[in-house]
């Protein structure tokens, strides 16, 4: 007996629903896998598919000098300590400001950066900063604080192919991300948020000043900052 052609379609619409639902449900569970195996980002799949050089060493926080920690988290997320993954009071303060534009960079906190990092960069900015909420929230309750940052000191852009701390202490200082100085990783820091056209290691005199400012914020965090220390 033939197959009705509103019974298949309804057959296909559930399939489709259900593979919508794998598909979104894929980051939690990655999340769980990603807690004790090292992650590679989207951007990093990226360029490996597309035959472009990808210079990432995964380097255990021990390994990396404890200022990189303290001066990215001081330029990128003061509250790292304080909040479950997201920074909703920062969220609120710059939809307030922003109008109908939606949160910058500036309520982006390293768990939303994280998510959008491994799962995201490839959405649409307002379906990515949507899915970034539930995904860095499930992130922080899963992963420990040290975890957190961990990943996101191992899968940070610094450079055309540079990700992590291990590679970008090595292209642009000449040594292990263990060996940093407090001035070295307050550069580092204060080129994240445009790693391409701000270059820690030839770095123009706003970023050397961005950098004294960042190294002085990480000098005074004191127990703010603990968590991670």
């Amino acid at each position: 007996m033939a197959i009705r052609p509103d019974r298949r379609r309804r057959g296909l619409w559930r399939k489709l629903v259900l593979a919508l639902v794998l598909l979104g449900l894929t980051p939690f569970a990655l999340t769980l896998v990603y807690a004790v195996v090292p992650p590679i980002s989207l951007p990093m799949i990226g360029r490996a598919v597309t035959l472009r050089d990808v210079d990432r060493r995964w380097t255990p926080l021990d390994k990396i000098a404890p200022a990189l920690p303290m001066a990215v988290l001081s330029s990128e997320d003061a509250r790292f300590c304080l909040h479950n993954g997201v920074d909703f009071d920062a969220i609120e303060l710059v939809l307030n400001q922003g109008g109908d534009k939606g949160p910058s960079r500036g309520a982006s906190t390293i768990a939303m950066q994280v998510a959008k990092n491994l799962y995201l960069w490839y959405l649409p900015t307002m379906v990515r900063k949507v899915a970034e909420i539930p995904l860095a929230l499930w992130i922080d309750l899963i992963w420990s604080k040290q975890r957190v940052i961990e990943v996101y000191l191992n899968i940070a852009e610094w450079g055309e192919g540079i990700y992590g701390a291990e590679a970008a202490a090595q292209y642009y200082f000449d040594k292990p991300a263990a060996a940093l100085t407090t001035r070295e990783a307050s550069l580092l820091a204060v080129a994240l948020p445009n790693p391409i056209k701000r270059d820690a290691g030839d770095p123009s005199r706003r970023l050397r000043s961005l950098a004294n400012l960042i190294r002085s914020r990480a000098q005074a965090s004191g127990a703010i900052l603990a968590c991670v220390k």
